[in-house]
């Protein structure tokens, strides 16, 4: 069932807003900090674990190659409604906001093809 992978998507990117939140809290702003990365990073290192212990089934797969083919038309979407100009004015919690992420993703896919070429 396609529903598995979706539910899976739903979960990580769940498990990323309320992390971003809790970040944005943290930091004593009212704002997701890096929400979707963290989902992203959960995503694919979740996703890894699942693999190798055999749990990621055919029907999760066809619920992320669903999504996957929105998500072009998605990320256009949500980009149309960034304000760039007001995040780099925004100062450095804005910067970091959008730098972190992007270097936790690179380590992670750094990591992630380490332990690929290992098995």
């Amino acid at each position: 069932m396609l529903i598995k992978g979706v539910a899976y998507l739903a979960a990580c990117y769940l498990l990323g807003q309320i992390i971003g939140e809790s970040f944005g809290r943290l930091l004593h702003i009212d704002a997701n900090v890096g929400g979707v990365g963290f989902a992203m990073i959960i995503f694919i290192i979740s996703q890894n674990e699942l693999q190798k212990r055999g749990y990621f089934s055919k029907d999760m797969e066809d619920g992320i190659l669903f999504w996957s083919k929105m998500y072009i038309p998605i990320i256009v979407a949500m980009s149309a409604t960034q304000n760039v100009r007001a995040a780099i004015s925004g100062g450095t919690v804005a910067f970091l906001a959008g730098v972190i992420p992007v270097l936790l993703g690179i380590l992670a896919v750094t990591y992630i093809s380490k332990l690929n070429k290992i098995s």
